[in-house]
């Protein structure tokens, strides 16, 4: 056993400018400076990547040791006495600076990072006042990379950007070029336009790279903060709004210790702007849900939204209807009746500390990037094994993918069940369930799903000996026609294996939306949408009956992947009618959408707290704060097992639908920045298979929705799986509530 696993969790005690403090063996001088309120400056430091230790200004003095030491690599030991701050420490710090400031550019009134840089706020906190020696200069063009742009002359080489690409968002695509004065950073796909290097210029601490799309239109410090919460996708991340005379100017993130997509940092731009309050419009709208049998919407809403539809189908009889929230809401229901709780267990925190990671059931690249990012994360710093199971193969996984398990279209069943088999063989299970994993017939499920018995073994060794395992789910899994046999199934490994599991949410609030409201199938008759299509449409998108606010232009909670009930804040001015004004209407009374947040329903783990009363921030350690955590109810048991199914044949060409990178529903569509057409993308097996040719315009039913696409051959795909992206489908995106894998049913080819 090592030295470090000995003297895990053993208390600690140094003192630091005369303060006593106490910690955990293994942290830095840094680390708990930073945990006691202590300053030490830094240029290089990230918190959420490994030490990089290129700029030195962390240096402290320790007693009893010669010379100085970097306080972001090295460990604390118990009874150390640490000086961080005397005149030896200032100088060296100051000629750091000098060193800095050669001969970079002091044009600050026109630079973007100018007040907020911390180059510019060093200098001045170190006197350099003066420069005693300069370089011969050198001739470095400013490179454009798509989204950001690249200013070698303003570089300082800290190397986080490239730390970033490397350790979080895992693009890899920056890396610096050594040599000496002239050292750069070089990007080596700069024709990507790789939206995630968004966190890379975020993490810059000078104006080197910057985001195109901010560059020379605002100064930092004229613009207000307005802190929210990204809805694109279900993890919500913190963000902070940009605002100057009711336009936001960019996204920002505290990227210290967080990281936001590309989609989050550029998809900023979808409010509906031109909505004003038309009296006509919204008669109808009172009458068509008095009228309506049902009520049609988008996950991508407010739990006080959410509220407000579940007390109108109370009022009115109507059903209510999101499928994406509906199947995940019963995914977790049976989910839950193995667990005995109302919630899965892990959080990103425990994915990024994971040993062992299993993703199933989803692109998780391009579902929910954070979660990718976090799994990266494991994979970077704890060289954690990543095993990817899917019917496709994932070139934006493979540099952290240690092992590709390939299965067959509909197998997730016996894919379940396989792995149970294999990793809970010897683990303590209830006799019936024993009973119904020995009894599996393990050649014919591998034979049917296509996963070899080798496979499955050479898994089971790369897990030996290590623990903290995650598994990640996702929206494969949802609508599967034996959705609720393999949320059973999923549920055996966090009830009773060494495993934290996380059932990504399929979209915006769908998490939300399941424990706010009953859902219920669509029945015949008139129906009212709420950003889907129906009879009458209340929409914030366009194309509707009568407008709305989108969720930049309101106030309200979300609930994220980390089971946290975060607020929204209002970025954009809205003119018109809120679903609440409808509400009041109809008998419901609220002055405003927020007060419902305090009649949130606390059976299924909501808390009785006003919208005002939320925090909204990530505290000084990087932990999120904001609103509070749900509390996870207790479930009644109910741990039965079907036989497996037979495995429907997927023979032919099959589409799966998936959005590409950075788009995940029509928010994003409309957003500028974001701006993406979109291709039915297959492999030449595929063509060849579906008679297309590259460029072929063809239409076919997903769901109940005709797409319409052109066709497109990508040599990176293999087989006759291609991908069609559902984003720019509009209002009719909620009438995609199929399984996401299809045959392909041409209806008209040209």
């Amino acid at each position: 056993m090592s030295a470090n696993n000995t003297n895990q969790n053993k208390e600690i005690t140094i003192t630091i400018d005369g303060k006593v403090c106490k910690s955990e063996f293994g942290k830095t001088i840094l680390e708990i400076a930073r945990e006691n309120d202590i300053y030490i400056p830094t240029m290089c430091y990230l918190t959420k990547v490994l030490p990089i230790a290129s700029c030195r200004m962390c240096v402290v003095e320790v007693e009893g040791v010669d010379g100085m030491i970097l306080s972001c690599q090295e460990k604390a030991v118990d009874g150390a006495v640490i000086t961080t701050n005397n005149d030896a420490l200032f100088n060296e710090r100051q000629n750091i600076m000098k060193l800095y400031d050669v001969n970079h550019p002091l044009q600050c009134g026109v630079c973007d990072k100018s007040g907020e840089c911390d180059l510019q706020n060093k200098t001045l906190e170190f006197k350099v006042d003066s420069q005693n020696f300069m370089a011969k200069d050198q001739y470095r063009p400013v490179q454009n990379w798509g989204h950001v742009s690249y200013d070698p002359a303003l570089c300082i080489m800290c190397e986080k950007c490239v730390r970033v690409s490397n350790e979080i968002t895992g693009n890899e695509l920056l890396e610096v070029k050594m040599g000496g004065y002239g050292s750069t950073i070089i990007n080596k796909n700069p024709e990507s336009n790789d939206a995630s290097l968004g966190e890379s210029a975020a993490v810059c601490p000078v104006g080197a790279l910057v985001q195109n799309h901010f560059k020379y239109t605002a100064n930092a410090w004229e613009l207000s903060k307005i802190p929210s919460a990204c809805t694109h996708c279900s993890v919500g991340c913190a963000i902070d709004y940009e605002v100057k005379n009711d336009t936001i100017y960019r996204v920002t993130n505290d990227a210290e210790f967080a990281t936001i997509c590309g989609a989050g940092r550029y998809g900023f731009d979808f409010a509906n702007k031109t909505a004003s309050k038309d009296k006509d419009a919204f008669s109808k709208a009172v009458s068509a849900f008095k009228d309506a049998k049902n009520i049609v919407f988008s996950p991508a809403i407010t739990n006080e939204e959410a509220l407000i539809l579940q007390k109108i189908k109370e009022q009115t009889g109507a059903k209510l209807v999101c499928p994406e929230a509906k199947a995940y809401q019963e995914f977790m229901a049976s989910y839950s009746s193995v667990t005995g709780k109302s919630l899965y267990s892990a959080k990103l925190e425990d994915i990024a500390n994971s040993m062992g990671i299993i993703i199933l059931g989803t692109m998780i690249d391009k579902d929910a990037p954070v979660v990718k990012y976090h799994i990266n994360m494991a994979s970077k710093h704890n060289r954690a094994r990543v095993i990817y199971m899917h019917p496709l193969e994932n070139s934006d996984m493979q540099n952290i993918i240690t092992q590709f398990i390939k299965y067959e279209v509909g197998s997730e069943e016996g894919v379940l069940a396989l792995l149970a088999q294999t990793l809970l063989a010897d683990v303590e299970l209830p006799k019936t369930i024993r009973k119904f994993i020995d009894d599996l017939d393990i050649g014919n499920l591998s034979a049917e799903s296509n996963v070899g018995e080798e496979e499955l073994e050479a898994l089971r060794k790369s897990l030996l000996k290590k623990s903290g395992f995650s598994i990640v789910v996702g929206s494969d899994l949802y609508m599967h026609p034996r959705a609720k046999q393999i949320a059973k199934l999923l549920a055996l490994f966090e009830t009773f294996g060494d495993f934290k599991v996380m059932c990504v949410p399929p979209a915006s609030n769908a998490l939300g939306v399941s424990l706010v409201c009953e859902l219920d199938d669509e029945v015949e008759g008139s129906s009212v949408g709420y950003n889907a299509k129906a009879d009458f449409v209340l929409s914030s998108i366009g194309g509707g009956d009568l407008d709305m606010p989108s969720l930049n232009q309101q106030e309200g909670t979300i609930t994220t992947v980390d089971k946290r009930v975060v607020p929204l804040n209002v970025a954009q001015p809205y003119n018109g009618y809120v679903l609440n004004d409808i509400a009041n209407e109809l008998g419901l009374n609220a002055t405003y959408t927020i007060d419902y947040t305090k009649e949130l329903p606390t059976q299924n783990g909501f808390e009785a707290i006003e919208f005002d009363s939320l925090d909204n921030r990530l505290d000084g350690f990087g932990r999120d704060v904001r609103g509070y955590e749900l509390k996870a109810q207790k479930v009644s048991l109910s741990r039965s097992f079907e036989e497996i199914a037979e495995l429907e044949a997927y023979d032919g060409a099959v589409v799966y639908n998936s959005n590409p990178q950075d788009q995940f529903n029509p928010n994003t569509d409309i957003a500028p920045l974001l701006k993406d057409k979109a291709y039915l993308v297959g492999s030449k097996a595929f063509a060849s298979a579906a008679k297309l040719q590259d460029g072929d315009t063809l239409s076919f039913k997903v769901g109940k929705v005709v797409c319409e696409r052109t066709f497109k051959i990508d040599d990176a795909l293999k087989g006759t799986i291609a991908l069609n992206p559902t984003f720019d489908l509009g209002l009719e995106a909620s009438k995609v509530e199929n399984y996401r894998f299809e045959r392909l049913s041409i209806i008209r080819n040209t």
